[in-house]
């Protein structure tokens, strides 16, 4: 691909993307399914506009990347504190839940498989998608109701943080099983390694930042350390220790989510991803999927995962709720708010594309999963808030 063909296929991708971005956000679905859906039209599905190549490749990696520190940057540390040990059991059962039951459900479709064969590995792969919650839309809609700062509310979204911590770790593990001459013990001893590093050197750079930023606060020099940072973590989690290198992008924001300037970084890595990487990632997932390929049993497929992933998230970590505590409407209300999926199940779709974990045609179901979930969460929580007495819903 010469340079005149990378310039007009960027100039496709980026003008389709934010048109049918835009386009999904009037219609009140997620931005990222219309960037998505972007994708699918310019692609082999229908117009054949544009090709994947290994430049929109490395472009999508980037995008990714800057958008797994963006989730870290975001974490709030003392909303996890806040919530304590409820969110953390909830968000656990809101990881194994969904990814037994995907694991189960591609079984069905597909045969039983032998631990440690191929087909096994494909199938843990399809429950590990399930695994993530969407926190953005949950979040926005208790806003919106004046119901987040409660304890409700408070635990909904500490258990959404914590269940995509534990999401990214699980596909750290799965992944690191595909590998050659891998086994449990060795995996797991390395992604353990991983993270003790991570925590050692993380307390030493966050405290260098710290004192960086104090010298020269809310200058564009930490918000470029902070991006380096991002690609020196990923490098080296996957150079070193075959960790996904998504996770050490993650890992690298958390880090310096307690900077007095976290919200500065934040907000230069958005412009970034806004304009041209975010776009890239998000439509070259598109640009991987032919629709024309789909036959009846990805369709069958595909409808089936959309119901397991929201019955899955409902009924884990609504019955998990009630056995700590919460009682009537407010248990389902939990599973309800943990049922949205967004840009951490289509990341983690894409890293099993690329690690040959999934094929292209299962994006179908991902994305129905996306669009469905981000829709129906807001209208169900709001139908169980109304369900309230008088005095709850005032406060």
């Amino acid at each position: 691909m010469d340079t005149l063909d990378i310039l007009r296929q960027l100039a496709i991708i980026i003008i389709a993307a934010k048109f049918f971005g835009l386009l999904a956000r009037k219609c009140k679905a997620p931005q990222v399914a219309g960037e998505i859906i972007a994708g699918l039209l310019i692609g082999p599905s229908l117009f054949n506009l544009v090709e994947s190549s290994d430049f929109l490749a490395g472009m999508a990696e980037i995008g990714v990347i800057i958008l797994m520190f963006t989730a870290g940057l975001e974490t709030n540390i003392s909303d996890l504190k806040k919530t304590g040990l409820k969110a953390t059991v909830i968000a656990f059962v809101g990881v194994f839940v969904p990814l037994v039951c995907g694991t189960l459900l591609y079984m069905a479709f597909y045969g039983f498989s032998a631990i440690g064969t191929d087909g096994f590995y494909r199938a843990i792969f399809i429950g590990t998608i399930l695994t993530a919650t969407s926190v953005s839309i949950t979040v926005s809609t208790l806003r919106e109701m004046g119901k987040l700062q409660g304890e409700l509310g408070q635990t909904i979204m500490s258990a959404a943080i914590i269940d995509d911590v534990i999401g990214i770790i699980v596909l750290t593990v799965v992944i690191g099983f595909k590998k050659p001459d891998s086994d449990v013990g060795s995996v797991l001893l390395h992604t353990a390694a991983f993270f003790v590093l991570a925590f050692v050197l993380g307390i030493i750079i966050y405290k260098l930042f710290k004192w960086y930023d104090n010298q020269h606060p809310h200058t564009r020099r930490i918000p470029i350390l902070g991006i380096a940072l991002a690609f020196a973590l990923s490098y080296v989690a996957d150079k070193y220790f075959g960790v996904a290198d998504i996770t050490g992008a993650y890992v690298a924001g958390v880090i310096l989510c307690s900077l007095r300037d976290s919200d500065y970084i934040t907000q230069k890595m958005d412009t970034n991803s806004y304009i041209i990487f975010g776009p890239v990632f998000f439509c070259s997932i598109g640009l991987q999927t032919n629709i024309r390929t789909l036959d009846m049993t990805i369709l069958w497929f595909s409808l089936a995962f959309v119901a397991v992933g929201l019955l899955s998230k409902v009924v884990g970590c609504g019955l998990t709720a009630r056995l700590l505590g919460y009682r009537g409407h407010n248990a389902l209300k939990v599973g309800v708010g943990m049922m949205t999926r967004g840009e951490v199940a289509l990341i983690v779709a894409q890293r099993g594309l690329k690690v040959d974990m999934l094929e292209p045609a299962y994006f179908t179901a991902v994305i129905l999963l996306i669009i469905i979930s981000s829709i129906l969460t807001p209208l169900l929580l709001k139908a169980l808030y109304a369900k309230d007495p008088p005095e709850e819903q005032k406060a």
